[in-house]
């Protein structure tokens, strides 16, 4: 099989061709249909992650075809369409595993980084962490709902979004965007703020009934002159900034979730959250159950990124293109 291998952080992609593995016990063999690129591809190359194994296959956000089964492998059957997540696996046994927050878990393992990933025509991946896709889900456009998708939606329900809130979302690029439309599908209010308003055709698009330049005006008094603030700020930018600059936009009690962010401090006003009773929280993707969620609501509401499918070859282009801002859309490899 082909596949493209990070032999270390600060070295390009390597196109190699490898042995298709076989699957031990309580494995799946999945045969790629799609791997999403995801930011998270390009940190492991800018060598953001100590804890990374390499050489590694990277790619986390995998739809695909079950191959082949090991031992002990219950509810799959070949030919079933899966997809594989950003956790690959974890202990089992602490308190977070047992509770269903396996995402939490210390001893957990992160596909694409300590794990071979989906950057490869086949991939092994463990059952308790593969997920059916519903029926009539695209799996090339489904692909990044893996890891972009999950992340917002998680995101957005760990803060108690709901049919009553008002959702402002920092950046409408890939968790962003989907950010939007899974707000808008749970009968939120929805707000965007972007950097100039060549983006606000976009936002509108989407979903969103507001949209707020940066360049030209205060975030978070626009968003406090939107009804009394937002009750959910979801920062889907890479950039801490943008997040502390929006946190007096938000309305009492409400919740500020990074999704995005960078390697500087995050410099948050003391004052306005103890007087507001205001909450910071992040989301770290999610469990196998988040991903079913996500996955369900998706298809309920049909939420599906728009995508660019590239070919294996062309990895390496798009992760340059996607560190210099000009990737052009969400790009996902695709296999014949």
């Amino acid at each position: 099989m082909r596949a493209a291998l990070a032999t270390g952080a600060g070295a390009p992609l390597s196109l190699v061709e490898r042995e298709i593995p076989e699957p031990g016990p309580g494995e799946v063999l999945i045969r790629v249909t799609a791997c999403g690129l995801c930011f998270t591809d390009l940190n492991l190359l800018r060598r953001h992650y100590p804890f990374a194994r390499f050489p590694v296959v990277p790619g986390h956000e995998i739809t695909g075809t079950v191959a082949a089964l090991g031992s002990g492998v219950t509810g799959l059957s070949v030919g079933d369409a899966v997809g594989a997540q950003f956790l690959y696996d974890s202990c089992g046994h602490c308190d977070y595993c047992v509770s269903g927050d396996q995402i939490l878990c210390p001893a957990k393992r992160i596909t694409g980084i300590t794990n071979d990933g989906g950057y490869a025509e086949y991939g092994l991946f463990k059952s308790g962490y593969v997920t059916p896709l519903p029926a009539g889900l695209d799996p090339v456009a489904a692909a990044p709902l893996m890891c972009a998708g999950l992340t917002a939606f998680n995101g957005l329900r760990r803060a108690g979004a709901t049919a009553n809130s008002r959702v402002a979302v920092i950046g409408a690029g890939g968790i962003g965007a989907l950010a939007v439309r899974y707000a808008v599908a749970m009968g939120a209010r929805v707000a965007v703020i972007g950097r100039s308003a060549e983006g606000e055709a976009a936002a509108k698009e989407l979903g969103a009934e507001t949209y707020v330049a940066s360049r030209d005006t205060d975030p978070a008094a626009a968003l406090k002159a939107w009804g009394g603030g937002a009750d959910v700020i979801l920062n889907a930018a890479p950039s801490n900034e943008a997040a502390s600059a929006v946190l007096t936009g938000l309305a009492p009690d409400g919740t500020l979730v990074l999704c995005g962010y960078d390697n500087t401090p995050l410099t948050l006003s003391a004052q306005p959250m103890v007087l507001n009773r205001l909450h910071v929280m992040a989301s770290p993707s999610g469990s196998p159950h988040d991903l079913r969620d996500t996955l369900a609501f998706s298809a309920r509401h049909g939420i599906l990124p728009a995508v660019t499918p590239i070919g294996l070859d062309g990895a390496p282009e798009a992760l340059d293109a996607m560190g210099s801002g000009s990737g052009g859309g969400r790009r996902v490899i695709t296999f014949a």
